[in-house]
């Protein structure tokens, strides 16, 4: 598939899931985490861990990246030991979701290094990435893009190209995420209502599949939730950065979005509450608690 050895910098939920589609595929794969421990089940896997990101850039020419914040990307790319002054990476594939602005920057820094930037954020959450069924989008050089497709497909089971500009690809991720965020709070609500009118939270689901209301936010992501289990895979205070990022974006761009700011205004209430740590699908009970009803089905898992 190309070369001997792979660096992917980022193992947590998402990154985790990714990264293990590119165990044992006949590469060696070289990993590194800020935790260390969550380095442990990779290693024992035949991964080799790593304290830097540098020190991974030393040992792969391919290095992916699926980190939770532009700061945590930034030093992971350009820090004293980011990965523009490893020896051996050639290609960069950002997957993280940190906007257009800072993707350009990352790329311009690591060009200046003879290191190519392939912007690759993803969509799909942890379950899809495990079963290789993730949305990959990708925008860079047509030569770096190729370089890095087959790792991606290994995740990954629709590839779309935005174009040879890094940075593309993030606006298209951003765009995503916010109706995707949007779509939650407008499910949430309806639910709340058809709950606490007295409609069964299961039969709903059911009839928004089969009719015009349809959407993956209702009827595949709260589905967690209206099963007690609110496990999808991501943390809240990331949903609250991508929208975050999102509006920041279409600001620089002079759109205005008065909707998605309204449904912004849930997700950073719910965040400076403290439900930052919870699951992204948690913002059900957020809506629930607003108005005084409980979304289950008749018989919830848990409560």
């Amino acid at each position: 598939m190309g070369p001997g050895a792979i660096g992917f910098l980022g193992l947590g939920q998402m990154g985790s899931a990714i990264a293990e589609r590119l165990l044992d595929k006949g590469f060696s794969l070289h990993v590194h985490d800020p935790m260390h421990s969550a380095m442990d089940r990779f290693v024992a896997a035949g991964a080799t861990a790593h304290a830097s990101p540098r020190s991974v850039a030393d040992a792969a020419s391919i290095v992916f990246a699926c980190l939770p914040s532009k700061e945590a990307s930034l030093a992971a790319a350009s820090g004293a030991q980011g990965v523009m002054h490893g020896s051996a990476i050639r290609v960069y594939a950002e997957m993280s979701t940190i906007g257009k602005p800072a993707v350009e920057q990352i790329a311009a820094l690591l060009q200046a290094k003879q290191v190519a930037l392939v912007d690759a954020p993803v969509t799909g959450g942890p379950p899809l990435a495990r079963a290789g069924n993730l949305t990959m989008l990708v925008a860079g050089e047509p030569a770096a893009v190729a370089v890095v497709r087959p790792y991606l497909a290994l995740a990954g089971k629709n590839i779309f190209s935005l174009g040879d500009q890094p940075g593309m690809a993030q606006v298209m991720k951003v765009v995503n995420n916010l109706l995707m965020a949007s779509n939650m709070i407008v499910a949430c609500e309806g639910l709340a209502m058809g709950a606490k009118a007295g409609l069964d939270a299961d039969v709903m689901l059911r009839v928004l599949d089969a009719g015009s209301g349809q959407s993956f936010s209702a009827c595949e992501i709260l589905r967690k939730g209206v099963e007690g289990t609110f496990d999808f895979g991501a943390a809240l205070s990331i949903l609250h950065k991508d929208v975050s990022t999102g509006l920041r974006d279409a600001e620089a761009l002079d759109v205005e979005m008065p909707v998605i700011e309204q449904a912004q205004r849930i997700w950073r209430e719910a965040f400076e509450a403290g439900w930052g740590d919870q699951d992204f699908t948690s913002i059900l009970k957020v809506v629930e608690r607003k108005n005084g009803t409980l979304v289950r089905g008749k018989a919830p898992r848990t409560v």
